[in-house]
């Protein structure tokens, strides 16, 4: 079974890493705070406060707890991708095969799909979004640096 094509995170850097885990992990932290303040607090507050603090509690760890565990895997892939590269990695050439102008979000820049080649593993076409430039035409080729076995590149 092959796995889909995706290019490599981005690596932030061990400092970068450290700062991410950290504020991931404070966005996880409000929600139990609330539950433990509604949970032991709860005689000396009234019923409205008690509810509202449990309510807000429950709803704030779901949400922050997916979004900081999201993130923790987010920052945890980038690290294993930059390794499974250093690694494994086979030097390859990417074929830009057809260039769209790409407006998601605040970045503009191009939507590239390109044909990955080399030696060690079989021919794949991927898809993905670089900055402007006038270079990055139909035809052009990229140097790139793919793992074989999970199908994972990154443009050098």
């Amino acid at each position: 079974m092959m796995t889909t094509p995706r290019e490599a995170e981005t690596r932030i850097g061990p400092i970068g890493a450290l700062l991410c885990r950290v504020v991931f992990l404070a966005v996880c932290l409000p929600g139990p705070v609330l539950l433990y303040v509604a949970v032991s607090q709860g005689r000396s507050l009234s019923g409205a406060d008690f509810w509202g603090l449990l309510g807000g509690g429950v709803l704030a760890t779901i949400v922050g707890g997916g979004f900081g565990v999201w993130g923790l895997r987010l920052v945890a892939r980038s690290g294993r991708d930059a390794r499974r590269l250093a690694a494994t990695g086979v030097a390859a050439t990417a074929e830009i095969l057809a260039v769209a102008n790409h407006l998601g979000g605040e970045d503009s820049g191009l939507e590239l799909r390109v044909r990955i080649s080399g030696s060690g593993f079989a021919t794949f076409e991927a898809e993905t979004i670089r900055a402007d430039d006038p270079a990055l035409v139909p035809g052009a080729f990229l140097a790139v640096v793919v793992d074989p076995e999970e199908r994972v590149f990154s443009f050098v």
